[in-house]
């Protein structure tokens, strides 16, 4: 018989750490919240909630370095949806707002918005700055994670 393998997932609301198996991962809900833990677009994030997920979630975390002043920012924001709810729940899409939290642009060195940043096993994998359609954050997304 063989078991599903279990990983460590952020809640996006309360920033519990779950231990979700992958094969349930699109409906599983935060033990302590009881919020869901994938809801099919990108939970936004401070700094401090940001590092929690690059340290303690084992999967992927795809993050947009934004500003609501930034018209390329705001024309990628609806195509990050749309990645999100082609990428998750194999992969997490968070959003930071780097002008409400700008010791985040600091801590990351982002030079230009938008910038994605993938990250897995706690590290930087890949970074790509400029406005990008759904469908090539998807497959960026997925080659990066290779």
């Amino acid at each position: 018989m063989s078991t599903a393998t279990a990983v460590h997932r952020v809640c996006p609301h309360c920033g519990q750490v779950n231990r979700v198996p992958d094969t349930n991962a699109g409906a599983a809900r935060c033990g302590a919240c009881r919020e869901p833990l994938f809801q099919g677009e990108p939970a936004a994030v401070d700094l401090a909630r940001l590092e929690r997920f690059v340290a303690r979630d084992q999967r992927p975390i795809l993050v947009d370095f934004w500003a609501p002043w930034c018209a390329p920012c705001r024309m990628m924001a609806p195509q990050f949806v749309t990645a999100a709810r082609q990428l998750e729940p194999d992969m997490r899409l968070l959003k930071l707002d780097t002008e409400a939290h700008p010791d985040a642009g600091a801590r990351f060195g982002i030079r230009g918005i938008p910038t994605m940043i993938l990250f897995h096993g706690g590290r930087e994998a890949a970074r790509q700055s400029g406005a990008m359609s759904a469908g090539d954050i998807v497959a960026w997304a997925r080659q990066a994670a290779r």
